[in-house]
Formats: structure tokens, sequence, C-alpha cells
């Protein structure tokens, strides 16, 4: 570890967002350098102009990789790998392998050229995937491949974890992964990780399906990834779990933080699934496969990240309630 900067991949986004945040409160003279995809796109976003010890970078992971020469990445203490594209239509398969698997490798070649330490931000979905709600997953638990494997977003997850793992291995680099499960919070300043709770909101959720729900709060997470590059010491795989409970215990949350009625309407699944299934082209209801991940269970503990990353969620009513009043605030369709 040196004082050197720290590159932060996927920074335009929500995690990326706190992230950055959370150096400049915590980090002292910490330098951040945020690799973004479109420079005018970086600068337009009012958050940004706060962030006095960060500099954009243009780049992407996945395709030309002649930024990583840039001379303001010469001793480059570290590298958090957040950049994914979180799409879980299967139309957009190869996309999402592109971007996920051979971006995750490219940062570990770069870790490798630079000599630093590289955190990897994966997903609880790598190992946390279950059809019984009992069932629970840490970080000593393998992938549950199997079961993911029609949805692309979450095994091009197992795929670059193991791929990662193998070329960092090969070219001594220290890779940390860390497993998140869905985030929450206030500043998803582009309404993607708040989705689910936006159509809530705006009285778009016409049925419920009986399955799990995972989240955790975003702040609490970027707290522990920045613990996680910050301590001399660390094992090779973390998870960060938050608040566990079944979709309908779920949105009653959101619902008590709006002051709404919570959806009463519960679909069986194979019905919820043929309904997504014709809806699709109206994109009026959630595609058939985020209905086939909505009856899953995601349970996940860790043995490890409290008294290594100092990690402590906070209560899920918390999360849900600034997520409401941020969502309200930001985005007037939602109020």
């Amino acid at each position: 570890m040196t004082g050197g900067p720290w590159l932060v991949t996927g920074a335009s986004g929500f995690l990326g967002r706190h992230v950055l945040q959370h150096v400049e409160r915590t980090g002292g003279d910490r330098k951040t350098i945020a690799l973004v995809r479109v420079g005018s796109e970086w600068s337009g976003m009012a958050w940004t102009r706060a962030l006095t010890h960060t500099t954009p970078l243009v780049g992407t992971v996945d395709g030309d990789q002649s930024w990583t020469a840039d001379p303001g990445l010469d001793g480059l203490g570290g590298i958090f790998h957040l950049a994914a594209l979180v799409r879980h239509s299967r139309k957009d398969a190869d996309e999402v392998y592109r971007t996920n698997v051979h971006g995750t490798l490219n940062m570990v070649r770069l870790a490798a050229a630079r000599r630093c330490r590289l955190v990897f931000v994966s997903t609880s979905g790598t190992v946390a995937c279950f059809r019984d709600p009992l069932r629970s997953a840490d970080e000593e638990s393998p992938f549950c491949e199997d079961e993911v494997r029609p949805w692309p977003y979450y095994h091009s997850k197992v795929v670059a974890e193991r791929e990662a793992r193998r070329l960092a291995i090969e070219l001594g680099v220290e890779l940390v992964i860390v497993r998140p499960p869905v985030l929450l919070g206030p500043g998803d300043h582009k309404f993607r990780a708040t989705n689910h709770v936006i159509r809530f909101l705006r009285g778009r959720l016409p049925f419920l399906i009986r399955g799990g729900m995972h989240f955790a709060d975003v702040r609490d997470v970027a707290g522990a990834l920045v613990c996680a590059m910050a301590r001399a010491k660390l094992r090779p795989v973390y998870h960060v779990p938050g608040t566990i409970c079944s979709i309908e215990a779920f949105y009653a949350m959101v619902a008590r933080a709006a002051s709404a009625p919570p959806p009463r309407l519960i679909v069986p699944f194979a019905l919820a699934w043929w309904m997504a299934k014709l809806a699709g082209p109206l994109h009026i209801l959630p595609e058939a496969t985020l209905v086939e991940m909505g009856a899953r269970y995601w349970g996940m503990t860790s043995r490890y990240a409290a008294d290594d990353l100092g990690y402590a969620s906070r209560a899920g009513p918390d999360t849900i309630a600034d997520t409401v009043a941020w969502v309200r605030a930001n985005l007037p369709a939602a109020a």
C-alpha cells in the first residue's frame, strides 16, 4: 500500500458516488481518480463538484485500454473496481459478459502493472441464491452457478470472480472480492438501484410474488470498501450483508416509509412469469427474468466483515426511509 491515488471504476454510479464521498470525508489528503465513460456527463452532475480531491479520467474497463498509461496513474495506491453492466435480459448477455468478465480481467492486469491492490465488487448472487428461504451462504460457500446460470448478470459475476482469482494468482495481484446484496439509500442519481422503490411510489407495482429480498445500505457498504483498501492485511473474500426479508415484508417497509398502503395482490409465480413475458414489449411489468429472480431467496452472512472491515449494517427501515425521502425530493414524478 502506498499514499498514491486510488482509482475508482464505475465512479459515476450509485456506489461509486458514495465511495468517493466517503474518501473525501475520511481520507485526509488522499486523492482519487474517477474513471468515467463521458467527461461531460461527470462534470454535469452537481455532486461531483464537491469532490475536491478527485480527478476524472475518461476510459472504459472493457474497451480501448490506452488510458491505463495515463501519467496520473503513476504511483497508484489501489483500484476499486465497481464498474459493471447490470442488465438481466438474456438478449444483452454478450455485452454483459464482455463488461463484467473481460473488464474485470483488464483491472487485474492493471493492478499487476501498477503493483497495487484490487478491491473488486461482485454480488451476493454468486453464492447466495436459493429456493429455500432458510438457506444462507458465507465467505466459504461454493458458487451457486447452476442456480444463476440462466441470468447473465449473476452468472457473469461468477465467471468474473473465478477468472479474476485465477489471473490474480498468476500475476501476483492482491485481489479482495466484496459481495454486497441489493444496495439502497440516498443518492441514487441515476435512479437505477432504487427502481423497484420508484415503481411502488408511482403506483406501478400491480402485484407481488412470493420470494426473498436482501438489501444493504450503500453508505455502510462504501465505508467497508474504503476500509478494505486501507487495511494492511485482508482476506480474499468478504460479505457485507444487510436486511433479509420476504418481498411482502420489503414492500410493507416501503409502504410505511411512504405513508401509503402496501400491495395486496400476491400472484403465483407461473402466472406472474407469463404475464411479464407477454407484456415484455410494452414495458409495463418487470422482465420475466426479474420475476424468476424475485422467486428466489438471498440469505447471506459474514464471518469476517465486522472484525476486519468494521462493517455493520444499519436497520433496514432506516435505509428504506432515507431512500424514499431522497427519491421523493429528487424525482418529482415519484412524490
